[in-house]
């Protein structure tokens, strides 16, 4: 059974996990099927941009399969949260940028895929959550640092130490949703979003999505330094050059990712 659907046109590739009987929950054979996705667009310098989504219209991913996990000892819980942070940190590490398109729930391990996007986009019906405390556990894939880092420490411990659902509109007023847009039109809106960014210099997109993250970590005057190589870089490239041109020529620029 396909777990997770792969779909290209042009430079935008979408990742559709395809559970909608489970509400898209997260098991092992879905983050196995994500991961060789992820490992495909990663390597295929054709694709730019890379949304991520869940079938059937009323769930993004509803988080972890409970059933799954049920009666696991805990090296095997380790073993799966190690998996899902190897999909996740890829996806992270990858030139690509990765955009969530959330339109229903997104709890639990769909929060943390989510997070693990470059954005969410989402819909004010979408609802957002940590509940794992509610079944004695803690997250598994990522959620206690990168939601503390979109959201800030206390948000963050509020959200996982409540188990309280944030809806849509709560999530875009504190950052965790950058784009919010109506019910059913949410994976078209992206679309649209990634089909534009698809358009300009791959070189320089992935560059900015290295410059942020790396510079995240790093006291300001080396994330500094780091941008000030990269911008002279930038000039050695063809599409550097034919950006510039373009621009001068008024004209739309053709870049190739050289």
């Amino acid at each position: 059974m396909v777990t997770v659907d792969l779909n290209i046109d042009g430079a935008v590739a979408t990742l559709t996990v395809n559970r909608p009987h489970a509400l898209n929950a997260l098991n092992a054979e879905v983050l196995s099927a994500l991961d060789q996705h992820v490992r495909t667009v990663d390597e295929d310098v054709s694709i730019r941009v890379a949304i991520v989504t869940g079938a059937g219209g009323k769930a993004f991913v509803a988080g972890a399969d409970i059933k799954a996990m049920q009666g696991m000892a805990p090296e095997t819980a380790r073993a799966f949260s190690a998996l899902g942070h190897q999909v996740f940190a890829r996806m992270e590490a990858s030139g690509t940028l990765f955009i969530a398109a959330v339109d229903g729930f997104c709890l639990g391990g769909g929060c943390e895929l989510a997070l693990a996007c470059d954005w969410i986009n989402a819909s004010g019906k979408s609802t957002f959550g940590q509940p794992e405390v509610n079944l004695g556990l803690v997250p598994g894939f990522g959620g206690t640092i990168r939601l503390a880092r979109k959201v800030g420490q206390a948000r963050a411990l509020q959200y996982c130490s409540t188990a309280e659902y944030v809806r849509g509109e709560e999530a875009h007023r504190v950052g965790l949703v950058n784009s919010l847009f109506e019910a059913g039109e949410v994976l078209t809106k992206t679309q649209e979003q990634a089909q534009a960014i698809a358009a300009k210099g791959p070189l320089a997109v992935a560059n900015c999505k290295r410059l942020i993250r790396a510079g995240l970590d790093l006291p300001q005057e080396r994330g500094n330094a780091m941008e000030q190589q990269a911008f002279g870089l930038m000039f050695g490239t063809v599409d550097g050059q034919e950006g510039m041109t373009a621009f001068l020529e008024k004209r739309a620029a053709a870049f190739v990712g050289e």
